[in-house]
């Protein structure tokens, strides 16, 4: 393995005003989400902090019942039905008596259930776009709300009568009970009062929802009360202040990938503690064209004291004959855990940490988090940021980022001065290219695979639209796909040819839950698709991957 060190550090400024994460939790004002399993409920968090104000999403059944600084509960929609054996349930009356609440889907029709009202299968499914036919316009959920409003359906019960103390506010064509309330201090049981309950069957966190922002707005900043005072701009001074006081005189490892978290994780940590920072950047030989040396480049630039490690004839290596996704993803895996804490040891016990080195660091985000455990506490979806460490390490873990979403970590990043062309970088699988070539893996194709991304990714960064955006920032993620068990034939040169089909992807999303096939200009992909099969050899035939997620995925493997 090729090891390279790169340390230029430098001061940078910052013109902002901070909060820590710690007061952050304890101090200011929030919203809690109470996740009842369904598929949206990461949208209402970041809907809410798009409103400046903080918020947690939580198991339904962990509310923080001894936090002072909560100001409003949102219940999120989940699969099942409330009637059924494994809904998931809880005594709402601690929390009603206490917090103004929304209901949405499945936490309205809960809350309507628990006070005597009626849920029962829907005649139909009850999926897609609907119209407020009436609401209520001097209820202050609806405030500023216009005629007819668009919002979108997706359940499979519906409310068909609501408690007698609950008032319709909302009603579309086939649903009257699209919008309830229970006025503040109504009488809930003996001696409980309600602080104010809305109800909606529709999802205000889908952009389907024309109006679903202004609903919440409404919800968390007039309910509510929320002073709007967070922001991820103001994330940077504070956090600054507690990583020091946090990490002391000790020094700390980060595992960079050259991606969007571990860049800023890495840059405000060398803004709290300088030098005591070492990162290590591997290589495993599936990087695109010239990144292990570009990446470096930047982060060289950016003050960062970083160790490349060049690890890619042991990954080809133990790579070879292999072609089932899932086993490659476990070997690459693998192996980068052992180059990675080789490295890391050798810090630890270097003279120069003199037993100093007692953390490690990741870039940690907050989708992570929820999305590594479901409500019932069971992984849903493993995240190589998520898991523990490996014991004999003998380190502590700091997560700098771990209360932030993907476009508050791009807006941190922007206030540490980092520049555009790492913030807005499109996210890139941990495996790298290894998941965009189907069957095995050898240094060729990867090579082949390099010289049709560069052309593809270079091209969308240069093509301006009319707009006068690049199409790199019109699109959330793109790639290109080397189908390398398929030959196809092309003719060159009056020769005929048996070469390989290369597939362009590239999708627009928000959040990568669901995406949709970039619609790119004609003249931008015959381009691309004419300079492809002409520059890389191997290559005689380009496509174009028109599949949405879902049924399809963004990656191929």
């Amino acid at each position: 393995m090729k090891k390279i060190r790169r340390s230029i550090l430098r001061e940078t400024k910052c013109f902002v005003t901070l909060h820590s994460n710690s007061f952050i939790r304890k101090k200011m004002q929030k919203i809690i989400i109470l996740d009842f399993g369904s598929q949206t409920t990461q949208l209402i968090g970041r809907r809410v902090r798009e409103l400046d104000t903080f918020c947690e999403i939580l198991p339904y059944n962990k509310f923080p019942y001894d936090d002072p600084s909560v100001i409003g509960v949102i219940l999120s929609g989940s699969p099942f039905s409330v009637y059924d054996e494994k809904a998931f349930k809880l005594d709402l009356m601690p929390i009603l008596s206490r917090y103004p609440v929304l209901g949405i889907c499945y936490g309205a029709q809960l809350m309507a259930q628990t006070f005597g009202g009626n849920v029962e299968p829907a005649g139909s499914r009850e999926y897609g776009r609907a119209n407020l036919q009436w609401f209520d316009h001097t209820n202050p959920l609806f405030k500023h709300f216009e005629e007819n409003s668009q919002v979108w359906m997706s359940h499979g019960d519906t409310i068909v009568n609501i408690p007698s103390e609950f008032k319709v506010i909302g009603s579309t064509e086939d649903v009257q009970y699209a919008a309830y309330w229970c006025p503040p201090n109504t009488k809930l049981s003996e001696g409980v009062l309600s602080n104010g309950l809305w109800g909606v069957q529709f999802h205000p966190e889908v952009f389907h929802s024309l109006q679903g922002t202004q609903l919440l707005r409404n919800f968390v900043v007039d309910i509510c009360g929320s002073k709007q005072n967070w922001s991820s701009a103001s994330f940077v001074e504070t956090a600054v202040a507690e990583l020091k006081q946090q990490i002391g005189s000790d020094r700390v490892i980060l595992g960079l990938s050259g991606g969007v978290d571990s860049s800023v994780a890495a840059v405000l940590l060398n803004r709290a503690i300088g030098n005591q920072l070492t990162c290590i950047f591997v290589d495993h030989g599936m990087l695109r064209k010239n990144e292990f040396r570009d990446v470096l480049r930047d982060y060289e630039c950016l003050g960062l004291n970083v160790i490349g490690v060049d690890a890619s004839q042991k990954f080809f290596a133990d790579l070879a004959g292999v072609s089932d996704p899932e086993q490659k993803r476990k070997i690459i895996g693998r192996d980068f855990v052992e180059v990675f804490n080789e490295q890391a040891k050798q810090i630890v016990n270097s003279k120069s940490s003199n037993g100093k080195c007692r953390w490690l660091a990741q870039g940690t985000i907050y989708p992570d988090r929820i999305e590594s455990l479901n409500i019932t506490g069971k992984v849903i979806k493993s995240h190589h940021n998520v898991g523990g460490l490996p014991k004999e390490m003998n380190l502590q873990l700091c997560e700098p980022l771990k209360w932030l979403f993907k476009d508050e970590v791009r807006r941190v990043g922007r206030s540490l001065g980092m520049p555009e062309h790492l913030i807005t970088r499109h996210p890139f699988p941990g495996p790298g290219l290894a998941v965009r070539i189907l069957g095995d893996i050898t240094p060729e194709k990867v090579r082949i695979l390099q010289e049709a991304d560069d052309i593809y990714i270079r091209g969308l960064r240069e093509y301006v639209d009319p707009d006068g955006e690049t199409l790199y920032n019109k699109v959330w993620q793109a790639g290109v796909v080397l189908l390398s068990d398929v030959c196809s034939v092309g003719v060159m040169g009056d020769e005929r040819t048996y070469e390989h089909p290369v597939a362009l992807r590239a999708v627009t999303s928000t959040d990568a839950m669901t995406a949709d096939w970039a619609k790119l200009p004609y003249d931008f992909m015959a381009r691309v698709s004419n300079d492809i099969i002409n520059k890389v050899k191997g290559v005689n035939r380009v496509c174009y991957d028109i599949s949405s997620k879902p049924p399809a995925t963004i990656e191929w493997e």
